[in-house]
């Protein structure tokens, strides 16, 4: 049963998930912020018996891609081929029940989309327009706005790129970069004149404003209405759909060489084209049928593209079906810092998998749980842990466990036949009831968080039923009474099954294969206390869940912190030239080599050594601020080093500084003594 009046008069669901990059590996950003919701919903659907097509796939296509091949050296094709392997078979590992992930770069796409836009341009959809754009004159190529570096004009960082300072986050036109230059050859590019056609968004303006702001006001999520919003009162502009490129979806015209659909039109027409792959002739009625209901799965990131620039695609065509929806999530942040590719800042899913055995249902259970729906949200291995041992272990894994280990101690693993219900039997039963429409609401609303809450209140009920009724002191005095209690636990265990597989696939098929229930229970069974006969024999007992221990969080917060390290030994740079001072100032520092003839740490001083010097002259002490990077010392004796000889003295510690030792502060903090490249006499000038 479909909870929400409004999804009644659909026949079928055509649910899409956004098309990765297939430059990289997906991680749980994407995760949160797509593929469980998404996979939640199509359970759903298909619990409900409902006919439903998922669609999903790797867009291969685009600048990230081609620039990472250059990086390598090796060809786009390549790199496309690795990632959507791998991100293919991560999806499958998690559970992801897409009915076909496909590829752009397939034939198929290739001749769907090329033909997408021949239509539209035959009918005059386009607005052809010529303009200067930057080129790079040795690579003989226009250049996308990625392979354009120059300094940020807001913050001035002087990597910055011709779409994006990753320092400040702004947004950037290429023409807006400081001394730009070419990412290809290093040279400055040039300004040449290249034509492209247009997407005249413009023109859709007063229907999209009717569609969206107006049709689907209060029905579409807060942050996607309030985006499309800000988009249309601002003005909507034409939008370029070709690009001067050599990999991609060539453009269908004569004399267009070197253009290719630029990957935001390509890329969505990927869902179309991998129904027509998956559905052969049968297809259209998944996109042009109006009893097909479309729901677009996406990050905040893309809902532009599928709100307002895909439906105009759609729009101008004239045949097709536009969303009804666009549950669009916020971002997913990791342990307080943004998710980031570049930074290698995120928990990536294949490591994941590797790293945590049979335990893709706990990722789902804290994605769910924690997902970014409203607002920006934050993943932690701490809160990971927690949602494990203290939910899914302690709670739903406990109620489920306890139930199957005492039907087996006391009935031989035999569905036990009840007695008349009692009051406390009625309202447990009452409660367990209307739980499914609680969860299925939530869910067809899209608030998947609160729906996942409402499924581990059925967990909750049955903990509490137990505890009250304490069948394992109940069954010395009353075994009628015990008998009862069980079958009404088990009852509650069936449903779990049910209400738990849209997110917990692994662990409802678990429960499932205890029980022996097979595939038959579906959702409009769940609620009912009837759903077990009596005698039905259940198998052996397995535990759902395992604690995870703290030493694998450590270790997992650790790689963090190595990476975090990392990044930052990455991003260092020399610290600015100081301000210019008279070569007669620096002739007044006497800087000499030395040779170290004692060593030894200052007492009650964690960070400072005591220096016994030979300076050509005699000796003199000199204490330096390095003991932590010199933890033995005595290892120092022998080596030359070069100090200051005319500093006033002054005491540290209590011992008295006759100088000051030169040493080097390297990116990662640590400081490095200056010595000469040989040994030279004692006393020698530096200069």
């Amino acid at each position: 049963m479909i909870y929400s009046e409004k999804d009644k008069k659909f026949k079928r669901y055509t649910v899409t998930s956004a098309l990765p990059y297939a430059n990289g590996p997906v991680h749980i950003g994407h995760l949160a912020g797509v593929y469980v919701p998404a996979d939640i919903y199509v359970r759903y659907l298909r619990s409900q018996g409902e006919e439903v097509m998922f669609i999903g796939g790797s867009d291969e296509h685009g600048v990230p891609i081609t620039i990472k091949a250059r990086r390598e050296g090796v060809t786009p094709q390549d790199i496309v081929d690795r990632y959507h392997g791998i991100i293919k078979e991560s999806f499958k590992e998690l559970g992801i029940s897409f009915d076909i992930y496909s590829r752009t770069s397939s034939p198929e796409h290739h001749k769907t989309a090329a033909e997408f836009f021949k239509k539209l341009y035959e009918e005059g959809k386009f607005v052809e327009k010529t303009s200067m754009q930057y080129y790079d004159e040795e690579a003989h190529q226009f250049l996308a706005d990625r392979y354009i570096t120059g300094t940020c004009p807001h913050c001035g960082n002087e990597h910055a790129y011709g779409d994006q300072c990753e320092a400040c986050g702004t947004s950037l036109n290429a023409t807006d970069l400081i001394n730009p230059k070419s990412a290809l050859s290093g040279n400055p590019p040039v300004m040449k004149e290249t034509k492209h056609w247009y997407l005249p968004l413009n023109e859709d303006e007063p229907w999209l404003r009717q569609w969206i702001l107006e049709d689907h006001k209060g029905d579409w999520k807060t942050n996607v209405y309030g985006q499309c919003k800000s988009w249309i009162d601002a003005g909507l502009q034409p939008r370029a759909v070709t690009r001067d490129l050599d990999w991609g979806v060539k453009v269908p015209l004569e004399g267009t060489d070197g253009k290719v659909l630029y990957v935001w039109f390509d890329a969505p027409i990927g869902y179309i084209s991998f129904t027509k792959q998956l559905k052969g002739d049968d297809w259209e009625k998944w996109w042009k049928d109006q009893d097909t209901k479309l729901v677009h799965f996406i990050g905040k990131d893309n809902i532009v593209f599928h709100c307002i620039i895909f439906p105009s695609m759609l729009h101008a065509d004239g045949s097709y079906i536009l969303p009804q929806n666009v549950p669009a999530n916020e971002f997913l942040n990791l342990e307080g810092d943004k998710i980031s590719t570049s930074r290698n800042w995120a928990v990536w899913l294949h490591e994941y998998l590797k790293e945590f055995p049979g335990k893709q249902d706990v990722l789902r259970y804290t994605l769910c749980s924690n997902a970014p729906e409203t607002k920006d949200n934050d993943f932690t291995w701490k809160d990971f842990q927690l949602k494990n041992n203290s939910e899914l272990v302690a709670i739903l894994g406990n109620f489920v466990n306890r139930t199957l280990v005492l039907t087996h101690k006391f009935y031989g693993g035999r569905v036990p036949v009840a007695g008349p219900w009692g009051e406390l039997e009625q309202e447990t039963i009452r409660e367990m009831a209307a739980i499914p429409e609680k969860v299925g609401r939530s869910i067809e609303s899209y608030r998947f968080r609160e729906a996942l809450a409402e499924m581990m209140n059925l967990a909750r009920v049955g903990n509490k039923y137990l505890t009250d009724t304490e069948p394992w002191k109940l069954i010395k005095s009353d075994s009628e009474r015990t008998a009862t209690v069980m079958n009404l636990s088990l009852q509650i265990c069936a449903n779990l099954a049910i209400l738990c597989e849209p997110f917990l696939p692994f662990t409802s098929a678990k429960i499932r294969r205890m029980m022996n229930l097979g595939a038959n229970l579906r959702w409009r069974d769940a609620g009912s206390a009837e759903l077990l006969a009596a005698n039905m024999l259940m198998e052996k007992p397995e535990l759902l869940f395992e604690q995870i221990d703290d030493a694998t969080i450590e270790h997992q917060v650790a790689k963090l912190l190595e990476t975090k390290k990392q990044n930052a030994l990455n991003a260092w740079m020399p610290a600015e030239v100081k301000p210019t001072v008279a070569f007669e100032d620096f002739g007044k520092m006497d800087i000499r080599v030395g040779t170290v003839l004692e060593c030894t740490k200052v007492p009650k001083a964690d960070k400072l050594l005591k220096f016994l010097i030979e300076d050509g002259m005699g000796t003199r002490t000199i204490v330096s601020g390095i003991a932590k990077f010199y933890p033995e010392p005595e290892k120092l004796v022998g080596m030359q080093v070069c100090f200051i000889a005319n500093f006033a003295p002054r005491k540290l510690k209590g011992v008295e500084s006759q100088g000051m030792i030169l040493s080097a502060e390297d990116k990662d903090g640590r400081l490095v003594l200056v010595t000469p490249s040989q040994l030279v006499t004692p006393g020698c000038n530096v200069g």
